[in-house]
């Protein structure tokens, strides 16, 4: 078997199309899913290994004699040990880009729910307040307008870029954060200052040891009251006791979150637990269009293709020196 993808079940339910994949390389195996244990036997043979969230460790790249490119079915690449593909001379490729458009329209869907309450007037009308109101128009829950407000964007690659675009459509004054504890550059303000201005605060930074925990309480006591939260990128990047701590205090008015430590979480998960209604959980489906989704795959073609043919095809070359 040349080509495994190790948990397609992650990427589909049916609805991709694969013939790009399939006239890259052939044949294929299409797993569901796969645990780590069954990594090893399931790539002994294969020249092309794709995975998602599946982690690859040093003892399965060893096993796999005829193994010539590792492919992830994502940006990040912390589910593959690159010091032991490094040692055994195979490259490692992500995919980059496929999921901006999906990502946007969640954040701005995310914030708009916050600004107008879709959800809480939506469960009214379900459970019968319109019909009960004694003007045509409840105004049980406040509605604001994003015109005029202030987004403060931490991470400015191509995704903070994106949203920047689409805030200054609905008319907000943007504010990109430089590093925290940075100087800021030119077209860049201090962190502190932005999370001290502004009244919603989107993430789109990367998780990394610098990262771990950006926001935390000391942010939190920054922000205004009146300030949302919103992530959309990983979920250690919050603080989730101070998180919950900040909204059932009030210290800020709310926050919508993609994404949470831990995934899929367990039972015992302390923020899904005590879910107060300030916060705004959805089950990390930013990315999850169908066309971001076929975007993914397309681009997973265009790697191992480009790879075969001696061409650039997104080769993580900076992890190892970390």
């Amino acid at each position: 078997m040349r080509a495994i993808f190790l948990d397609f079940g992650s990427v589909t339910r049916g609805d991709m199309d694969c013939t790009a994949l399939e006239r890259a390389i052939s044949p294929w195996q299409f797993y569901h899913d796969s645990t780590e244990a069954e990594v090893p036997e399931r790539i002994r043979a294969a020249e092309v290994i794709v995975s998602n969230k599946v982690f690859i460790s040093r003892a399965a790249i060893a096993t796999a004699r005829q193994l010539k490119l590792i492919c992830v079915a994502a940006t990040g690449y912390n589910n593959v040990d690159l010091v032991a593909a490094a040692g055994y001379g195979v490259p490692v490729c992500n995919v980059r880009g496929y999921a901006t458009p999906s990502v946007v329209q969640h954040v701005f869907m995310l914030m708009l729910n916050m600004a107008r309450h879709f959800s809480d007037y939506q469960a009214l009308v379900k459970r019968g307040g319109w019909q009960q109101s004694q003007f045509f128009c409840p105004l049980d829950y406040p509605v604001m307008e994003l015109s005029g407000k202030t987004l403060g964007i931490i991470g400015y690659g191509e995704l903070g870029q994106a949203v920047a675009h689409v805030a200054q459509a609905f008319g907000m004054q943007v504010l990109i954060a430089e590093h925290k504890g940075k100087s800021p550059r030119s077209g860049r303000m201090a962190f502190d200052d932005v999370l001290r201005r502004a009244d919603f605060i989107t993430l789109h930074c990367p998780l990394s040891s610098d990262t771990q925990h950006l926001i935390s309480r000391r942010e939190f006591e920054l922000m205004k009251p009146s300030a949302y939260l919103i992530n959309t990128a990983r979920g250690g990047l919050i603080n989730e006791t101070d998180l919950l701590q900040s909204l059932s205090s009030g210290q800020i008015a709310g926050a919508a979150i993609d994404v949470i430590q831990g995934e899929p979480p367990g039972a015992d998960n302390l923020i899904l637990r005590e879910l107060p209604p300030n916060l705004i959980i959805t089950p990390h489906i930013a990315w999850a269009s169908r066309e971001s989704r076929q975007r993914l795959l397309d681009q997973l073609a265009d790697n191992i293709d480009n790879f075969f043919q001696s061409q650039p095809f997104n080769q993580v070359t900076d992890a190892l020196s970390r």
